[in-house]
């Protein structure tokens, strides 16, 4: 209950993320069932964009790989944040605390960091955070649906921005000054001038690399001296 209270002010994002998803589901083509479904089982807000925008019109072994590469460069975030829950979990029984990373997504990381820097040490916070927005995630998969199903221009009512706020707004909490924030302004760069230049999804993968290179550069020991 706590985790699902201090979780409060990200429920009306998560809630229209939740309506991109499954509009953009039924513009790909998806039944509903099988929009509910993957949400419901994969609760990956950025990589689930990712994937229905890149979504084929035919499948083959290249564009299940490429689906496949681009969703992964996302996710790869999860590396290190499933890797700082490490002091927090790794006392716990491994079916504790894996079950417990099911419920690994940004918002639910951000509040569980948040709660666990102020002094907080239950779990079930962290727990409560992520079950409640993936009932909120699911929830709102419906009505999406059914707006994609009559809707023939999502991007007129900004349903095309909703990746890149939400974005933005998660490097809010983590700023810590304009040094370290240097990787975040190379990598956007390099994603930007990537996207004018390369076809497809590429543009993802040059960023990520860009400022994987550029936060080694300025890394904690650069940014203290």
């Amino acid at each position: 209950m706590e985790g699902a209270r201090l979780t409060l002010p990200l429920v009306p994002g998560t809630a229209f993320f939740g309506l991109v998803v499954g509009t953009l589901a039924a513009q790909k083509g998806l039944t509903l069932f099988e929009a509910v479904l993957m949400s419901g089982i994969v609760f990956a807000g950025a990589s689930q964009l990712v994937a229905l925008e890149a979504w084929p019109d035919t499948w083959t072994l290249a564009s299940v790989a490429s689906v496949a590469l681009v969703t992964g460069t996302v996710n790869l975030r999860f590396f290190l944040m499933s890797a700082s829950l490490r002091p927090w979990f790794g006392p716990l029984p491994a079916w504790q605390s894996y079950a417990a990373l099911s419920c690994l997504t940004d918002a639910p990381w951000l509040v569980g960091m948040r709660y666990q820097a102020g002094g907080g040490s239950d779990v079930g916070v962290f727990v409560g955070s992520g079950m409640s927005l993936w009932f909120i995630w699911v929830l709102f998969t419906f009505p999406g649906y059914l707006m994609g199903a009559i809707m023939d221009e999502p991007q007129r009512y900004g349903f095309d921005l909703v990746m890149p706020v939400f974005f933005v707004t998660m490097l809010v909490p983590l700023w810590r000054g304009a040094r370290r924030a240097a990787p975040w302004l190379v990598a956007g760069l390099a994603g930007v001038a990537a996207a004018q230049v390369v076809p497809g999804w590429w543009f993802i993968i040059v960023g990520a690399l860009a400022g994987s290179i550029a936060a080694g550069l300025f890394g904690d020991e650069r940014a203290d001296a």
